[in-house]
């Protein structure tokens, strides 16, 4: 039965955890390259310097002796966002809203004091939320305001889009959208919704949320298909050229889109998870193929969106 199991698994093109490992991280991602993208603080400063968009950085925090001046670095600023530079899952991450009095206001209203601040910067820099637990820099950030098209699918936190590119091409893409369950956060293990997007198109498909598939947000009932991404070829460009900034062959591109701002890269990852099969329906396996039967890949990002849109068009 096991065997059964795994032939329709692979028959249907979906790659699995081993074989993501096996055939493509350790073949393409060289291990020299990782720290670029572990480290968020540094893809912020590679990206800044490649004229690649990200939400502004307005301090960091890297000891315990700058925290006597968290006070006055904050001051400038009524909504922010701070975060671990080494986290993963949306851990250690504290969304600012707004300002009331002495307080700092989170997206949910509840008041928070600069001490309590402090003491969430402060376990930041412990290592509470880093990967392995070593000692951490706090990153404060700008406030991504969501675009209005995500309004009636996501629940008060800010949707991402995370984007697959294999060997520089984007190969398959979905839009995470918060639910309550997930306490606003765009994490699938926490309970967000995954929404396939159609590459050639940027059109939402259906969505996966605890691992199955459903066609409503579950909070608000409203469907999760043909949903028009904004931006969309000025989204892909941007995924693409993540290949170069990185050197990594198989990576993950989380992106946000603001308001005001557009598309904004938010993370990488080297290790991007399998998710991203099951929102689509489909699997990965016969998209990587596609591109390592072609006999050259182009030079540019605007050329490997294009290549892109024509062998991943779905009719």
């Amino acid at each position: 039965m096991f065997f059964d199991t795994w032939l329709k698994l692979r028959n249907a093109g979906i790659l699995g955890l081993n074989a993501r490992n096996r055939e493509y991280i350790m073949r393409h991602n060289p291990r020299r390259r990782y720290p670029l993208v572990d480290d968020k603080l540094t893809t912020k400063r590679l990206a800044i310097e490649a004229g690649i968009a990200v939400p502004q950085l307005y301090a960091v925090f890297q000891t315990e002796h700058d925290l006597t001046k968290l006070a006055e670095r904050l001051a400038p600023y009524s909504e922010f966002v701070i975060k671990p530079a080494h986290g993963s899952g949306g851990s250690g991450v504290l969304v600012i809203d707004g300002r009331r009095k002495d307080l700092v206001v989170k997206p949910d209203g509840r008041g928070l004091t600069l001490d309590e601040v402090e003491f969430h910067v402060s376990n930041i820099l412990s290592g509470i939320y880093s990967l392995g637990g070593v000692p951490d820099d706090a990153m404060v950030e700008y406030r991504v305001r969501v675009d209005p098209i995500f309004d009636p699918v996501s629940y008060q936190g800010v949707p991402d889009i995370r984007l697959l590119v294999y060997r520089g091409v984007p190969t398959m893409a979905m839009v995470r959208l918060p639910t309550r369950q997930s306490d606003g956060k765009a994490n699938l293990h926490q309970g967000a919704v995954g929404v396939g997007i159609e590459i050639a198109t940027g059109r939402t498909t259906h969505g996966v949320w605890q691992n199955r598939s459903v066609a409503d947000h579950p909070d608000f009932g409203v469907s999760l298909s043909n949903l028009e991404i904004p931006n969309w070829p000025r989204l892909l460009e941007l995924g693409a050229r993540c290949y170069e900034l990185t050197g990594l062959g198989y990576l993950g591109v989380d992106i946000v889109i603001d308001r005001t701002h557009g598309p904004l890269l938010l993370e990488l990852n080297a290790r991007p998870g399998l998710a991203i099969q099951i929102a689509n329906g489909r699997g990965l396996r016969g998209r990587l193929e596609a591109i390592d039967r072609l006999d050259a890949i182009p030079d540019t990002p605007l050329e490997r969106v294009q290549l892109a849109c024509e062998l991943f068009r779905v009719h």
